[in-house]
């Protein structure tokens, strides 16, 4: 199996993850090492004219469970991915479009993650995304740690 291509992952996210869509996320770019998403404020805004730190905690977390699913994707491993834990820090409000940009958080983790995908049919490892405005701006970071399960 291939990766996805952006446009075919952003198909898939607003296909099976309905909020996805509902948020209008876009899938920016795909890489190995990590993925780019971005939404608009607009159906994102809180009462006080920002992003609303739900939306904002969802867009980490689908950047993060979609480098996952890229990268097992990749390797041709067909696995149910599912976030155990997460933590997410706020630093500023957000006024405008923002984006999450996910990160493995220790690279090296991966072939022992894979591994024990194989042998046990269960992995963890742990997955960050910085959370920034349309300028790149830091605001937010999620650290999360997902689940896989062959």
């Amino acid at each position: 199996m291939a990766a996805l291509t952006a446009g075919a992952l952003e198909r898939y996210l607003h296909d099976h993850i309905p909020l996805s869509r509902a948020m209008a996320v876009e899938v920016v770019s795909t890489e190995p090492d990590g993925v780019l998403l971005r939404a608009p404020l607009a159906p994102n805004i809180n009462h006080r004219d920002t992003v609303f730190g739900g939306s904002a905690s969802a867009l980490a977390i689908l950047a993060a469970w979609s480098l996952l699913h890229q990268r097992l994707r990749a390797e041709g491993l067909d696995s149910r991915l599912v976030i155990q834990r997460n933590t997410m820090e706020y630093e500023q409000p957000i006024a405008g479009a923002f984006q999450a940009r996910s990160a493995l958080v220790e690279p090296q983790q991966w072939p022992q993650f894979i591994r024990m995908l194989a042998r046990k049919g269960k992995a963890r490892i742990a997955v960050a995304s910085l959370l920034s405005d349309e300028h790149g701006t830091p605001a937010g970071r999620l650290v999360g740690e997902f689940v896989a399960l062959g």
